[in-house]
This record gives structure tokens, C-alpha cells and sequence, in this order.
């Protein structure tokens, strides 16, 4: 059995926006070092030079794994190497950091939590938002509002660029509903704790750009089994409309509380990720009324100090992945979760597809 005194020696793979911010994340955190860094193209000796050089460098995985041998592997590829890269990472007796989604096909993503159980080692994916202290605080409101909850929430990405790039790629095995929408799905079933019973989904392919069959807009709505419901909209592309992108609202019983992100929802900002995260302040709304139906409390506005930006979110995740492996920690029920998000939307997946309703 390694030491698990010394540092976790971390292979990185894929060096995209989000890969380029776990391997900082790795720079800059004790416990951890960089044995090596994979991409295809040359984005891997960007990040090199970025990080200060002298990195070994693969254009190739499979033999990184066999000649770095480490103990993490960090995969932050497109989606449809990931239940591949992963598998063979756990084989080869490493744990895991994978970005969302788990795989590409459910039954992908279960192979991959019963190789991390085979190998007994651990599999944390990256669901940054569980990592926010302003997302924590949003579903904990959420929670007090009464049930059945409605949850509205979207997030259309105005691409261009290089950004469009990366967007058409991930199209080519997920549509933005599956790949974005599990982040928003994952904090729906926080917020309500309850089964989703059935998915209805709609979408359009509103460019060329992208294979056909395939689709660059798409909005679903969930059914709870406590009645709560929620909707969720995702649009990629240079055609988007950033009005109202950025809607993050609860309604329950009891009132409401929104997500009132000023800046971050403000023009340009719905292709920058850091935008994605931010939250800046909560709203709440409560609906208590006298007499004469006039509200009893005014709203309450929550500004929380603590407001980490994206790279601080890598940090705090990477430094989750550190603690999970170092305690022991047991993630049965946070790759349950992943699973369970991942099936909800492909379920809006192959509703749109259909054009039907999808009982769960």
C-alpha cells in the first residue's frame, strides 16, 4: 500500500479551460505533484510554460499512464474518453478526478463506479457547484420554503470564438442539456430530496455547424415524486440571446429565493465560466400576508463574503479529492448522485429525441 503521508503524485489529461484550472489547482496545493501533462494538440505546452515548465509532456495516455505510473488521474477530456480513461486509470490502481459528466451512456458511468469499487479506490467528479458556499446556502434556503418546490433555472452560453470551438466538440457526443443540465439536475434532487418521477424535454438545432440529428438548444422539466417540479434551459452558440441567461429561482410555499447575480448576468458574460458560478447576492421573498393580503416581512437580501472565483472553485474541489483520499473518505452516495443526474438527463436526452414524455 502507498504512503499515504507523502504527496499524490496527479497525471493531468486534457488541457482546456477546465483541466488547465485543476492542474493550478495541483501547483498550488501541498499534498499533491504534476507527474505529467497529456493533450493531443499543443495546449499541453501552454500549460507547461504556464505552470513555470519543466512538466514531462504526452501526446499519447495510455503511455503516460505506463511510464508516469501515478497515483491520481486528472481527466478533464471530452466526454466520450472519459469512461475509458477513467476505467483504465483505476486498473492501473489510480484514483480519480473526472470532470461532468461521469460518461458518455449511463451504463458508462456505472462501469465506472463498479471498476472504482473493484479497485477500491476513489472516484470524485466534478460537480463544482457542491463546492460553493453561495450554491450550498441557495439549496439550503430552498429547502425551508415548503413543498412542492418549483425550480427555474437556465444557462445559454452566447459563444464565439474559441468557445464555439469547444461547444461544437462537446456536441459531437453530448447535447448542452446533458452537459450542463446534470449540474442544475444534481441541485434540483438537493434541493427537493425526492425521486423524479418523469422528463419532458424540447429541442432545436439552429445551425449547420453541428452533425444532424444533433441539437445546440434544449429545455427540460422534471416531476418530482413530492410534486416539486423543475425546468432547465441550455443553449450553445453564437446565435443565443443573452436575455435572461442567467435565471437561478426557487418557489415554494413559504416564498422564494433567487440568485440575483448582477454582473455576472450581465452582457458578455454568458460564455466566461467564471460568470457560471458566481452568485453575488440571494434574494429571499417570503410570502407571508395579514389580513389584508399585504406582506408581513420584507425581502431579505443574503450577500455572502465568501465568494470564491472559478480557480478557487478548482482549489476547493482538488483539495476535497486530497481529503478523500488521504481520510478514506466514503463516496458511495456522491457517485449514487452522479449516476442518478447523468440518468435524468439523458431520460430529457431521449425525450427530445422522441418527443415524448419519459416516465423514470
Amino acid at each position: 500500500m502507498k504512503n499515504l503521508t507523502s504527496s499524490i503524485r496527479v497525471l493531468v489529461v486534457g488541457c482546456g479551460n477546465m483541466g488547465a484550472s485543476h492542474a493550478t489547482a495541483y501547483k498550488n496545493i501541498e499534498g499533491f505533484d504534476i507527474c505529467g501533462i497529456v493533450s493531443t494538440g499543443k495546449s499541453k505546452e501552454v500549460l507547461n510554460e504556464k505552470l513555470g515548465g519543466g512538466y514531462d509532456l504526452f501526446s499519447d495516455y495510455y503511455q503516460a499512464l505506463a511510464v508516469t505510473k501515478p497515483d491520481a488521474v486528472c481527466i478533464s477530456t471530452y466526454p466520450d474518453t472519459h469512461e475509458d480513461f477513467a476505467i483504465k486509470a483505476l486498473e492501473a490502481g489510480c484514483h480519480v478526478f473526472i470532470e461532468k459528466p461521469l460518461a458518455d451512456t449511463v451504463a458508462g458511468a456505472e462501469r465506472v463506479v463498479e471498476a472504482a469499487k473493484k479497485a477500491n479506490k476513489k472516484v470524485v467528479v466534478g460537480y463544482i457547484l457542491r463546492h460553493h458556499p453561495s450554491w450550498a446556502k441557495f439549496i439550503e434556503i430552498a429547502q425551508t420554503l415548503g413543498k412542492p418546490l418549483v425550480m427555474r433555472m437556465n444557462l445559454n452560453q452566447q459563444s464565439q470564438g474559441t468557445m464555439w470551438d469547444v461547444h461544437r466538440n462537446l456536441m459531437k457526443s453530448l447535447s448542452p442539456i446533458v452537459d450542463c443540465g446534470v449540474h442544475y439536475i444534481d441541485v434540483m434532487c438537493q434541493m427537493t430530496r425526492s425521486k423524479p418521477v418523469q422528463v419532458s424535454a424540447i429541442g432545436a438545432r439552429l445551425t449547420e455547424d453541428i452533425p444532424e440529428g444533433n441539437y445546440n438548444y434544449g429545455q427540460l422539466q422534471i416531476r418530482f415524486e413530492d410534486s416539486s417540479v423543475g425546468w432547465y434551459e441550455a443553449g450553445w452558440g453564437p446565435m443565443m440571446s443573452e436575455t435572461a441567461f442567467f435565471v437561478k429561482d426557487v418557489i415554494g410555499p413559504r416564498g422564494c429565493v433567487s440568485i440575483v447575480a448582477k454582473e455576472a448576468g450581465g452582457s458578455g458574460k454568458s460564455d466566461n465560466v467564471d460568470a457560471h458560478t458566481k452568485t453575488e447576492s440571494l434574494k429571499v421573498h417570503y410570502a407571508d400576508i395579514d389580513t389584508q393580503n399585504k406582506f408581513i416581512r420584507p425581502d431579505q437580501w443574503i450577500d455572502l463574503k465568501d465568494e470564491p472565483d472559478h480557480q478557487e472553485l478548482c482549489n476547493r474541489e482538488q483539495a476535497y479529492f486530497l481529503k478523500a483520499i488521504k481520510e478514506n473518505l466514503d463516496l458511495s452516495e456522491h457517485l449514487e448522485d452522479a449516476v442518478n443526474s447523468l440518468k435524468i438527463a439523458f431520460a430529457c436526452d431521449e425525450s427530445v429525441r422522441t418527443g415524448e414524455v419519459v416516465r423514470l
